[in-house]
Protein backbone atom coordinates (compact mmCIF):
# COMPACT_ATOMS: atom_id res chain seq x y z
CA UNK A 1 0.00 0.00 0.00
CA UNK A 2 1.51 3.37 -1.01
CA UNK A 3 2.41 5.74 1.77
CA UNK A 4 0.11 8.94 2.21
CA UNK A 5 1.38 11.61 0.51
CA UNK A 6 1.91 13.64 3.93
CA UNK A 7 5.04 11.21 4.41
CA UNK A 8 6.20 12.27 0.84
CA UNK A 9 8.72 15.54 1.54
CA UNK A 10 10.46 13.38 4.21
CA UNK A 11 10.86 10.51 2.14
CA UNK A 12 12.71 12.49 -0.57
CA UNK A 13 14.64 14.13 1.99
CA UNK A 14 16.16 11.10 3.02
CA UNK A 15 15.94 9.16 0.03
CA UNK A 16 16.22 12.34 -2.66
CA UNK A 17 15.32 11.44 -6.23
CA UNK A 18 18.42 10.20 -8.43
CA UNK A 19 19.64 10.73 -11.75
CA UNK A 20 19.40 6.85 -12.64
CA UNK A 21 22.77 7.38 -14.89
CA UNK A 22 25.07 9.44 -13.09
CA UNK A 23 23.00 9.47 -9.44
CA UNK A 24 23.29 13.28 -8.86
CA UNK A 25 19.94 14.46 -7.11
CA UNK A 26 17.53 15.46 -9.78
CA UNK A 27 13.53 17.12 -9.45
CA UNK A 28 11.54 14.19 -9.44
CA UNK A 29 11.86 10.30 -9.98
CA UNK A 30 12.64 8.84 -13.33
CA UNK A 31 13.81 11.80 -14.46
CA UNK A 32 17.24 12.38 -15.75
CA UNK A 33 19.75 15.59 -14.85
CA UNK A 34 20.21 17.98 -17.78
CA UNK A 35 24.21 16.64 -18.40
CA UNK A 36 22.89 12.65 -19.37
CA UNK A 37 19.87 14.03 -20.74
CA UNK A 38 21.52 16.22 -23.15
CA UNK A 39 23.97 12.95 -24.27
CA UNK A 40 20.97 10.55 -24.64
CA UNK A 41 20.18 10.97 -28.87
CA UNK A 42 16.17 10.49 -28.44
CA UNK A 43 15.28 9.31 -32.02
CA UNK A 44 12.30 11.49 -33.35
CA UNK A 45 11.05 11.74 -36.95
CA UNK A 46 12.02 11.74 -40.08
CA UNK A 47 12.20 7.74 -39.95
CA UNK A 48 11.53 5.04 -42.29
CA UNK A 49 7.83 4.44 -42.31
CA UNK A 50 8.15 0.77 -42.41
CA UNK A 51 11.01 0.21 -39.43
CA UNK A 52 11.36 3.60 -37.75
CA UNK A 53 15.11 4.15 -39.02
CA UNK A 54 16.03 7.68 -38.58
CA UNK A 55 16.28 9.46 -41.99
CA UNK A 56 18.98 12.04 -42.90
CA UNK A 57 15.71 14.15 -44.87
CA UNK A 58 12.29 14.72 -44.18
CA UNK A 59 10.50 13.44 -47.28
CA UNK A 60 6.66 11.80 -47.70
CA UNK A 61 4.76 10.06 -45.22
CA UNK A 62 5.96 7.09 -46.74
CA UNK A 63 9.57 7.59 -46.99
CA UNK A 64 11.78 4.30 -46.40
CA UNK A 65 14.68 3.47 -45.72
CA UNK A 66 17.18 1.18 -48.23
CA UNK A 67 17.13 -2.05 -46.41
CA UNK A 68 13.03 -2.05 -46.15
CA UNK A 69 13.22 -1.23 -49.76
CA UNK A 70 15.06 -4.21 -50.74
CA UNK A 71 12.95 -6.37 -47.90
CA UNK A 72 10.33 -4.61 -46.12
CA UNK A 73 10.01 -6.06 -42.59
CA UNK A 74 7.56 -8.48 -41.41
CA UNK A 75 6.49 -6.05 -38.69
CA UNK A 76 5.03 -2.54 -39.14
CA UNK A 77 7.58 -0.15 -37.39
CA UNK A 78 10.34 -0.08 -34.42
CA UNK A 79 9.49 2.96 -32.27
CA UNK A 80 12.62 3.31 -29.78
CA UNK A 81 13.08 6.21 -27.41
CA UNK A 82 16.96 6.38 -28.03
CA UNK A 83 19.98 4.91 -29.87
CA UNK A 84 21.97 2.43 -28.14
CA UNK A 85 25.17 3.91 -26.84
CA UNK A 86 27.68 4.29 -23.40
CA UNK A 87 24.90 6.50 -22.06
CA UNK A 88 21.29 4.65 -22.64
CA UNK A 89 22.94 1.07 -22.30
CA UNK A 90 23.68 1.82 -19.03
CA UNK A 91 19.54 1.94 -18.51
CA UNK A 92 19.01 -1.34 -20.00
CA UNK A 93 21.62 -3.27 -18.27
CA UNK A 94 20.84 -1.84 -15.11
CA UNK A 95 17.19 -3.33 -15.36
CA UNK A 96 18.21 -6.07 -17.34
CA UNK A 97 20.69 -7.37 -14.38
CA UNK A 98 18.16 -6.25 -11.72
CA UNK A 99 19.72 -3.97 -10.04
CA UNK A 100 17.07 -1.16 -10.76
CA UNK A 101 14.07 -3.12 -11.48
CA UNK A 102 12.10 0.59 -11.08
CA UNK A 103 13.61 1.61 -14.56
CA UNK A 104 10.97 -0.27 -16.62
CA UNK A 105 8.74 2.65 -15.24
CA UNK A 106 10.89 5.15 -16.92
CA UNK A 107 11.07 3.33 -20.03
CA UNK A 108 7.88 2.59 -20.09
CA UNK A 109 6.49 6.82 -19.48
CA UNK A 110 8.55 7.45 -22.75
CA UNK A 111 7.08 4.47 -25.04
CA UNK A 112 3.80 6.15 -23.70
CA UNK A 113 3.90 8.61 -26.87
CA UNK A 114 4.12 5.69 -29.38
CA UNK A 115 0.54 4.43 -28.13
CA UNK A 116 -1.43 6.68 -30.16
CA UNK A 117 -0.08 4.88 -33.42
CA UNK A 118 -1.78 1.79 -32.57
CA UNK A 119 -5.81 1.00 -33.06
CA UNK A 120 -8.07 1.09 -29.92
CA UNK A 121 -7.98 -3.00 -30.22
CA UNK A 122 -4.75 -2.80 -28.93
CA UNK A 123 -2.75 -5.63 -26.36
CA UNK A 124 0.82 -5.29 -24.91
CA UNK A 125 2.82 -8.69 -25.83
CA UNK A 126 6.27 -8.56 -24.45
CA UNK A 127 9.26 -10.63 -25.66
CA UNK A 128 9.67 -13.81 -23.58
CA UNK A 129 13.02 -15.65 -21.99
CA UNK A 130 13.45 -19.11 -22.22
CA UNK A 131 12.33 -20.68 -19.23
CA UNK A 132 16.05 -21.77 -18.06
CA UNK A 133 17.02 -18.23 -18.60
CA UNK A 134 13.93 -16.89 -16.50
CA UNK A 135 14.90 -19.27 -13.86
CA UNK A 136 18.35 -17.70 -13.48
CA UNK A 137 17.23 -14.19 -13.36
CA UNK A 138 13.69 -14.33 -11.23
CA UNK A 139 11.68 -11.86 -14.12
CA UNK A 140 11.76 -11.11 -17.52
CA UNK A 141 12.51 -7.52 -18.25
CA UNK A 142 10.08 -6.90 -21.24
CA UNK A 143 7.71 -7.80 -19.22
CA UNK A 144 8.07 -5.46 -16.30
CA UNK A 145 8.66 -2.67 -19.18
CA UNK A 146 4.97 -4.02 -20.59
CA UNK A 147 3.25 -3.83 -17.49
CA UNK A 148 3.91 -0.37 -16.55
CA UNK A 149 3.16 0.57 -20.30
CA UNK A 150 -0.26 -1.36 -19.59
CA UNK A 151 -0.82 0.64 -16.10
CA UNK A 152 -0.52 3.90 -17.89
CA UNK A 153 -1.95 3.38 -21.21
CA UNK A 154 -4.87 1.11 -20.08
CA UNK A 155 -4.12 -1.58 -22.78
CA UNK A 156 -3.99 -5.02 -21.44
CA UNK A 157 -1.07 -7.17 -21.69
CA UNK A 158 -0.76 -11.15 -22.28
CA UNK A 159 2.71 -12.41 -21.34
CA UNK A 160 1.88 -15.92 -22.44
CA UNK A 161 1.18 -14.99 -26.36
CA UNK A 162 4.44 -16.14 -27.41
CA UNK A 163 6.65 -18.76 -25.67
CA UNK A 164 10.13 -19.24 -26.05
CA UNK A 165 11.04 -22.74 -26.22
CA UNK A 166 14.49 -22.88 -27.20
CA UNK A 167 17.33 -21.42 -26.02
CA UNK A 168 18.88 -19.94 -28.28
CA UNK A 169 23.26 -19.36 -28.60
CA UNK A 170 24.40 -15.08 -28.75
CA UNK A 171 23.86 -13.84 -32.06
CA UNK A 172 26.60 -11.62 -32.04
CA UNK A 173 28.73 -12.70 -34.91
CA UNK A 174 26.43 -14.27 -37.04
CA UNK A 175 24.84 -13.58 -40.81
CA UNK A 176 21.22 -12.09 -41.09
CA UNK A 177 20.79 -15.30 -42.53
CA UNK A 178 22.09 -17.19 -38.93
CA UNK A 179 20.51 -15.03 -37.13
CA UNK A 180 17.15 -15.71 -38.67
CA UNK A 181 17.42 -19.11 -38.86
CA UNK A 182 18.74 -19.39 -35.41
CA UNK A 183 15.74 -17.43 -33.48
CA UNK A 184 12.71 -18.88 -36.19
CA UNK A 185 12.66 -22.17 -34.09
CA UNK A 186 12.90 -20.58 -30.54
CA UNK A 187 9.38 -19.05 -30.40
CA UNK A 188 6.04 -21.13 -30.85
CA UNK A 189 2.51 -19.18 -29.86
CA UNK A 190 0.92 -20.11 -27.07
CA UNK A 191 -1.72 -22.88 -26.97
CA UNK A 192 -4.78 -21.49 -28.09
CA UNK A 193 -3.91 -18.00 -28.16
CA UNK A 194 -4.45 -17.20 -31.55
CA UNK A 195 -8.26 -15.63 -30.97
CA UNK A 196 -6.34 -13.38 -28.36
CA UNK A 197 -4.77 -11.20 -30.83
CA UNK A 198 -6.63 -11.94 -33.83
CA UNK A 199 -7.39 -8.72 -35.74
CA UNK A 200 -5.61 -6.64 -32.93
CA UNK A 201 -3.09 -4.39 -33.07
CA UNK A 202 -0.34 -6.28 -31.17
CA UNK A 203 2.56 -3.67 -29.34
CA UNK A 204 6.09 -6.21 -29.09
CA UNK A 205 7.77 -4.75 -26.34
CA UNK A 206 11.61 -5.28 -25.63
CA UNK A 207 14.51 -3.94 -24.45
CA UNK A 208 16.91 -3.36 -26.87
CA UNK A 209 16.20 -3.98 -30.95
CA UNK A 210 19.28 -5.21 -32.40
CA UNK A 211 19.53 -6.51 -35.69
CA UNK A 212 15.84 -7.00 -35.36
CA UNK A 213 16.02 -11.23 -35.73
CA UNK A 214 14.05 -12.11 -32.35
CA UNK A 215 11.48 -8.89 -33.54
CA UNK A 216 10.75 -10.70 -37.02
CA UNK A 217 10.17 -13.81 -35.86
CA UNK A 218 7.75 -12.84 -33.35
CA UNK A 219 6.13 -10.18 -35.74
CA UNK A 220 5.79 -13.37 -38.22
CA UNK A 221 4.23 -15.56 -35.67
CA UNK A 222 1.73 -12.58 -34.98
CA UNK A 223 0.62 -11.94 -38.22
CA UNK A 224 0.05 -15.59 -38.97
CA UNK A 225 -2.02 -15.85 -35.93
CA UNK A 226 -4.09 -12.90 -37.47
CA UNK A 227 -2.65 -9.56 -36.13
CA UNK A 228 -4.07 -6.69 -37.98
CA UNK A 229 -0.20 -4.99 -36.68
CA UNK A 230 2.71 -5.20 -35.41
CA UNK A 231 4.81 -2.42 -34.08
CA UNK A 232 7.68 -3.00 -32.28
CA UNK A 233 8.19 -1.09 -28.47
CA UNK A 234 11.82 -0.89 -27.16
CA UNK A 235 13.69 1.75 -25.27
CA UNK A 236 17.24 1.69 -26.57
CA UNK A 237 18.06 0.33 -30.63
CA UNK A 238 21.56 -0.49 -32.68
CA UNK A 239 21.99 1.81 -35.66
CA UNK A 240 25.02 0.90 -36.86
CA UNK A 241 27.60 2.37 -39.16
CA UNK A 242 25.91 1.56 -42.30
CA UNK A 243 22.53 2.73 -41.04
CA UNK A 244 23.67 5.66 -39.98
CA UNK A 245 24.44 6.55 -43.56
Amino acid sequence: MPLPPIFKPLIDFALPPRCPVCGVTVEADNRFCLSCWQQLDFLVKPWCAACGLPLAFDGPEVSLCVKCLIEPPVHDGVRSVVRYNDLSSLIAMRLKYGTRLGLAKLIAEHLQKFVRESSDNAIIVPVPLHRSRLWRRGFNQSVLIGRELSRSSGIGMNYNVICRRKATPPLRGMTGKQRRRTVEAAFTLGDNLGAAISGKSVLLVDDVYTSGSTSSACARLLKKAGAKQVLVFCWARVISEAENG
